[in-house]
């Protein structure tokens, strides 16, 4: 008997409730964005980057922090920012040095 239900059951659902749905069409990928503007320089870019870069260790040395390079401790800090250091720096690096150095790295294309 539940055989004979099953069957009428069946047979009075619409076809398409049985028919497998086709994946949806692939969408086509977004367009690409454009090319990120040329990375600029500041007081929270990695000191190593900076004197990676021409421009931006002139910009230390006539900020005074060209010799930071030869800071017995350099390695332990390369990978650090002028910012991220800051607090360790015995008030050498003061809020106004990294103002100034925001302003004149910022100018570096």
């Amino acid at each position: 008997m539940k055989l004979i239900l099953t069957a009428a059951a069946l047979a009075c659902a619409p076809a398409a409730a049985f028919a497998q749905t086709a994946p949806a069409p692939a969408t086509t990928p977004a367009p690409a964005a454009a090319p990120a503007a040329a990375a600029k320089f500041s007081a929270d870019t990695p000191i190593e980057a900076l004197f990676a870069n021409e421009a931006a260790k002139a910009v230390l040395v006539a900020d005074g922090l060209g010799d930071v390079e030869k800071h017995p401790a350099y390695d332990q800090f390369k990978a650090m920012s002028f910012r991220a250091v800051q607090p360790f720096s015995e008030g050498k690096i003061t809020d106004e040095l990294l103002a100034k150095l925001d302003t004149d790295l910022a100018k570096i294309k």
